[in-house]
């Protein structure tokens, strides 16, 4: 992605962002060329266009934040090669390795999610795909932490077969998370040991078996504006409703060590495209977020309406307090409902208040 700001062209009025808002709430797509627009906007119209697209946010989920909470089942050993992933078979970087977690590691990491006030648990596995016994051992809990918990979960588990996309569909796992990343493009660029159409098919196999999908990317590799307007166009074609945002963190020991050279109106641009392309769809704003958009992280909100709360797979987040106080120092609230397309029931932070 490009962080150099385009000087050539003069910046739109307020206006333009606002009439493009209203297109949406028509109901009408925005064009490929509107989205690369946005992207290509300058610094002096963020503000407007952060405006515009809150209007949108606003229109679908209130001024309501939903958190998520990762538990990284399994680490490392990995025999994919995707440049970006401290975890995979190429890089150097040092993480805890570890094989899939027992039963009562999975229920803490749930009791975790549901003490931070997370109404999803995604369980999340370094894998080009789950084994019989990984899968089987994901289908065992699910029924027990819905139980215990009352929690959304999300699976994250690489490659799976429409069979294994059935099985954990038929567990009660609400939904899976396979991000495309990038575009299809640029996909061979970042990974060689799988396609773009082998995600895709993945996502296709969890649609048919029923599942919710999360889908995303990462931006900061290299991509372009057009690059990303694809993968905005590939999820909205798909009708992803849960799109999680990362924004790379380039972790020493992995190819792209060091090249990540984002800036934190770049990643609000990103965050509004995102949002016109797929209006109606749950935006997370995800790894990565504490690092690049730095102390704009609030502003992400006119756009995004999710975060995850804690750590990711291999680095540290912020400190869930410092969420807690983001949120209500905009005067927004925690949402209660349990799922992106049901309407947010809303809960106040009196309880986060110490």
């Amino acid at each position: 992605m490009s962080t150099v700001q385009s000087l050539s062209k003069s910046p739109l009025s307020g206006n333009h962002w606002n009439e493009l808002a209203s297109k949406v709430l028509r109901e009408e797509d925005i064009s490929r060329s509107d989205a690369v627009h946005i992207l290509e906007s300058s610094d002096e119209e963020l503000l407007d266009l952060l405006a515009a697209t809150f209007r949108v946010r606003r229109h679908f989920f209130g001024t309501t934040v939903q958190l998520f909470f990762l538990m990284n089942a399994k680490s490392g050993l990995c025999p994919e090669d995707c440049s970006y992933c401290s975890q995979s078979k190429i890089s150097e970087a040092e993480i805890p390795r570890y094989n899939f977690l027992s039963e009562p590691q999975l229920l803490e990491g749930a009791r975790m999610a549901a003490e931070r006030n997370s109404k999803t648990y995604c369980i999340v596995i370094s894998a080009r795909g789950p084994s019989e016994r990984e899968l089987e051992a994901v289908c065992r809990i699910v029924p027990k932490i819905k139980a215990q918990f009352n929690l959304n979960i999300c699976a994250c588990l690489g490659l799976l077969t429409p069979q294994q996309a059935q099985r954990l569909a038929a567990a009660g796992v609400d939904k899976v998370n396979h991000n495309l990343n990038t575009s299809r493009r640029h996909y061979a660029n970042i990974c060689s040991t799988h396609t773009y159409d082998e995600r895709v098919g993945t996502l296709e196999a969890c649609r048919d078996a029923g599942l919710a999908l999360c889908s995303g990317g990462i931006i900061g590799m290299g991509e372009t504006h057009e690059d990303l307007v694809d993968m905005a166009m590939d999820l909205r074609s798909m009708h992803v409703e849960s799109i999680p945002v990362n924004f790379l963190n380039s972790i020493d020991g992995t190819p792209l060590q060091g090249t990540s050279q984002l800036n934190p109106r770049d990643c609000l641009r990103a965050l509004c495209m995102m949002r016109f392309v797929n209006p109606s769809s749950e935006l997370r704003i995800a790894g990565g977020r504490e690092i690049h958009l730095r102390s704009m992280q609030a502003l992400g909100f006119y756009a995004a309406n999710s975060i995850f709360i804690g750590d990711y797979l291999t680095t540290k987040g912020q400190l869930p307090e410092e969420d807690y106080s983001m949120i209500r120092d905009l005067g927004f609230t925690l949402s209660t409902g349990l799922e992106s397309g049901e309407p947010p029931t809303i809960a106040g932070l009196t309880p986060l208040e110490k």
